[in-house]
């Protein structure tokens, strides 16, 4: 290996080894597809980039030199179809393998890729399209997700091009067949390092999904995230559990691992099952792990001294609080130490546990020397160790991996970004030996199953069911998941409770937006707690549920 990675970085480490100055540098006109991908695929060319199976039982393994081929051949079948510079987006390619030449060449194209999930219904696609001026999507040919935009398109008036992966379909081009005849020559298209590169929307609470911007330097800050935090091998193989809708799948099967030119394993699956995983890791020797903690929970329950483990050398946790019990309990079987770590859509990872550093179970672990982090109070003071305040990252000047801008809204832009600090909307603590321990969101944000949920848009879904006169959302505790959806109903006059309808009305959430959003929990309530100005007062609700 070249070590790829040493021309971009300015690393200091105390004398346990452990990360404590960091600092990038980079080309103005820095680029993943090309500083990256190319340079490895035309250097290194036989280098393993990714191996993938899926739950049929087909394997494709990649080399860089593939990478580098298919993704100029996308670009070519792209261009050739109207994606310019500039254009929007959207893909929606699961855990298929075509994602990540897709990724790469829009990233060399200077369109903005924007990822979403395959559960979105018609409504969610109506919004995002029209959001962000969408000009093209490239969907898998499962799931259904074709026939949701289909059915979305006549009021998406921005989407001219629709690309399937997979398949064929009336009105879609053929992805697979294009790429397979297109040109390998490309040439460089000039880009800059700030300009934008990728957008996700990210659930709100009191709105529909924020647009997150970030511009080519957001692969280039994921660079810690696989070096100190995954601590990826670059002989090694990692594997880190999220799909591609969603930011976890660039934080752990894309940027960072491939600038340390590691390979990444991808499991093409709809539905996570610890009994088809554990197999994995033993099959092919997987060197690293990341994924929430309601999975290692699982793997825990389903019996993970069961299994050849023997090949991890490294795993991590994120997306919600880790509990002392799945630490100790894992470190048992595997005799490794679960090291969490804390980002946002918004960031790349702020605060973890790097390489050398000694975990404390439950907490996030110390700042991340990308970052200068900072618990504030209500004031903008700093919080002494022990009291409560909110997680801010410095924004001036803007690190690499901090978010340009919340598209095409300002107000929200100004309000997260202000006095020299990203708001984060997190709350945490520092203790005596400087690791922060995570308290809530500042707001009403769900976390379940690793997923970050927004009461809104399953509230504005609920209220258009002709049962419901208003609802609120909340998130119960689940010793399982983290916490569980719940909805609180007041029923207009000629309804009554039931089953029937509890079911109906999660039947309704499920077909009206993402299924994982459905409220696995509905009570049925005469009135809603409010304010005197008639705002829901969910953290009410929180309490009575906690039983506080």
């Amino acid at each position: 290996m070249r070590s790829i990675n040493l021309r971009y970085v300015d690393e200091e480490y105390d004398g346990k080894g452990v990360l404590v100055r960091y600092g990038l540098r980079y080309p103005d006109d820095y680029n993943f597809g090309y500083d990256i991908v190319d340079d490895i695929g035309v250097n290194d060319p036989d280098r393993t980039a990714m191996v993938w199976c899926n739950q049929e039982g087909d394997e494709r393994r990649f080399t860089f030199g593939d990478m580098k081929r298919l993704s100029d051949r996308t670009a070519n079948y792209l261009a050739s179809l109207g994606v310019r510079k500039g254009d929007f987006v959207m893909v929606v390619l699961k855990r298929n393998w075509q994602f990540w030449p897709v990724a790469v060449a829009l990233h060399k194209m200077g369109a903005v890729l924007v990822p979403a999930t395959f559960m979105l219904k018609k409504h969610d696609v109506e919004y995002r399209v029209n959001s962000a001026s969408i000009k093209a999507v490239i969907a898998t040919c499962q799931s259904g997700v074709p026939e949701v935009f289909d059915e979305a398109e006549a009021d998406c008036p921005t989407l001219g091009i629709k690309v399937m992966a997979g398949g064929s379909r009336p009105g879609w081009h053929d992805l697979d067949a294009g790429i397979e005849a297109a040109s390998d020559e490309w040439t460089r298209v000039p880009t800059a390092a700030r300009e934008p590169s990728i957008m996700y929307f990210s659930s709100g609470t009191s709105g529909y999904p924020k647009m997150v911007l970030h511009d080519h330097l957001y692969s280039l800050g994921h660079l810690l995230t696989a070096k100190h935090w995954h601590c990826v091998d670059p002989e090694g193989l990692h594997f880190t559990i999220a799909d591609t809708g969603w930011g976890k799948a660039v934080w752990g099967k894309l940027y960072g691992q491939w600038i340390m030119e590691s390979a990444v394993f991808v499991y093409d699956h709809d539905r996570f099952d610890p009994a088809e995983v554990l197999p994995l890791i033993s099959r092919y020797r997987i060197t690293t792990l990341c994924c929430p903690p309601t999975m290692f929970r699982m793997f825990l329950l389903h019996g993970a001294e069961r299994y050849d483990l023997s090949s991890l050398q490294h795993c991590t946790i994120a997306g919600e609080a880790l509990s002392p019990d799945v630490f100790k309990k894992w470190h048992d079987v595997t005799g490794l130490k679960l090291m969490e770590g804390f980002g946002q859509t918004e960031t790349t990872v702020a605060i973890c546990n790097t390489r050398n550093m000694e975990p404390k179970p439950g907490s996030m672990g110390k700042p991340s020397p990308q970052y200068e982090v900072r618990i504030l109070d209500e004031n903008g003071e700093e919080c002494p160790p022990g009291k409560r305040g909110e997680i801010v990252i410095r924004a001036e000047p803007r690190v690499p991996g901090l978010l340009m801008e919340y598209y095409r809204d300002k107000a929200k832009t100004d309000a997260a970004i202000h006095g020299g600090y990203h708001h984060t909307g997190d709350t945490a603590w520092y203790d005596e030996d400087g690791y922060i321990w995570y308290v809530g969101r500042n707001d009403d944000m769900i976390k379940s199953s690793g997923y970050r949920i927004g009461p809104f848009e399953i509230e504005s879904v609920l209220a258009e069911h002709p049962a419901v006169r208003e609802c609120a959302v909340t998130g119960v505790p689940d010793p399982v998941r983290g916490q569980l959806v719940k909805a609180t109903v007041v029923l207009r006059e000629g309804y009554e409770p039931s089953e029937d309808l509890r079911r109906d009305l999660q039947e309704h959430v499920k077909r009206e937006t993402a299924p994982y959003k459905y409220p696995r929990v509905i009570a049925f309530a005469d009135s809603l707690p409010k304010t005197v100005n008639g705002k829901i007062k969910r953290t009410d609700i929180r309490k009575l549920d906690e039983g506080l």
